[in-house]
């Protein structure tokens, strides 16, 4: 069981230009001979890892891609000009697939990587080149050869910006429906999300994150209980956790801050740094807690929990206090990315 954003594209290097046919005609110069010029090789195209793309939505319009062919060798020994290399920027995390012989052909990690994936085609010869002591006048040239043409398969192993946390029925999925255009199941029994769910969050200025609808966890997920194992690796490759909590569950008997500990404790046991990611506490289904009682339970739950981080209360079914939730986790992730791309340029300076 695996979960993937994927997209099939064609890609097609530029061809090598054409040697040219030509010769030296010059008065006072009777002897002038050939003066063809070679044709430029062809563009090559590349995939280049770039922290600011976040999903393969855009070849969903565009899946042909080309780069461009190199110029035709011209008179007076000038050779063409090279094509330009074609580069497409890809997230972080995608996996480089050919699509006919199901052949790996590179992994983009982390950001800047760069991956050849069509070679662009060889120049032609221009008749200056096939030029002898038995042949002073050659009338023979090459085409150049066309470009490296590929079928892929891009994987984007880095799902998300923001990982949902939750027992099973915590409202993960009714808040991902409100917050994005993604349509999971929605029941009141336990393990509705059998395979993750990917939603698209766009704010009203056009900015846009990804959130994961990961399966609920339960306890013992870490050594193999319940479905949540095969996608604790998944969360680690996120930037920001929303822990859901349930804080008017069905079964009266159900603790919220048990729930909360019991899911903390799965992720310290899976991995230090998975348990020592960013994490934000929502308080969900808030519209079913009776207003006179609210803010006496959400404090009880912070006290117990001795809760230092941001907290959010919000109600996937209503839609309340979602809005500002994706507000603040925009403006955090942006932040968080103006930071990288920063020590990156420092440590390019400094290389």
């Amino acid at each position: 069981m695996k979960f993937v954003d994927e997209a099939k594209i064609t890609v097609v290097a530029g061809a090598g230009g054409n040697g040219c046919l030509s010769f030296r005609r010059e008065k006072y110069i009777p002897f002038g001979g050939p003066d063809g010029g070679d044709g430029g090789d062809g563009g090559d195209l590349y995939l280049e890892a770039d922290m600011q793309v976040n999903t393969l939505i855009d070849f969903r319009y565009q899946r042909h891609f080309k780069a461009q062919r190199g110029e035709h060798g011209r008179g007076k020994l000038c050779s063409g000009a090279r094509g330009d290399d074609l580069v497409i920027k890809v997230p972080v995390g995608t996996e480089a697939w050919d699509d006919d012989t199901d052949e790996l052909i590179g992994d983009l990690v982390k950001h800047g990587d760069r991956l050849l994936v069509a070679k662009g085609g060889w120049h032609g010869l221009g008749n200056t080149r096939y030029k002898s002591s038995t042949n002073r006048a050659p009338r023979q040239t090459s085409d150049g050869t066309p470009g490296e043409e590929r079928h892929l398969r891009l994987e984007m192993k880095l799902l998300a910006d923001v990982g949902l946390l939750g027992l099973p029925n915590a409202g993960k999925s009714t808040f991902i429906r409100a917050v994005s255009a993604a349509q999971p199941k929605v029941a009141n029994y336990p393990f509705t999300t059998l395979y993750p769910n990917l939603g698209v969050v766009t704010m009203k200025d056009v900015r846009s994150f990804v959130i994961a609808d990961i399966p609920g966890l339960v306890e013992g997920a870490a050594e193999g209980a319940g479905l949540g194992i095969q996608f604790l690796k998944h969360l680690s490759r996120t930037r920001l956790l929303l822990h859901m909590v349930d804080m008017a569950p069905i079964d009266v008997k159900q603790d919220p801050v048990e729930s909360v500990q019991i899911i903390n404790r799965e992720l310290e046991h899976y991995s230090d740094a998975l348990g020592s990611q960013e994490q934000w506490l929502v308080l969900n289904k808030m519209d079913l807690v009776p207003e006179d009682i609210r803010e006496e339970l959400c404090q009880e739950v912070l006290q117990r929990l001795d809760w230092k981080g941001n907290v959010f209360r919000v109600s996937g079914q209503s839609g309340e206090g979602c809005d500002p939730l994706c507000e603040q986790i925009m403006d955090y992730l942006d932040q968080l990315k103006a930071a990288e791309l920063a020590a990156l340029e420092q440590k390019s300076i400094e290389e």
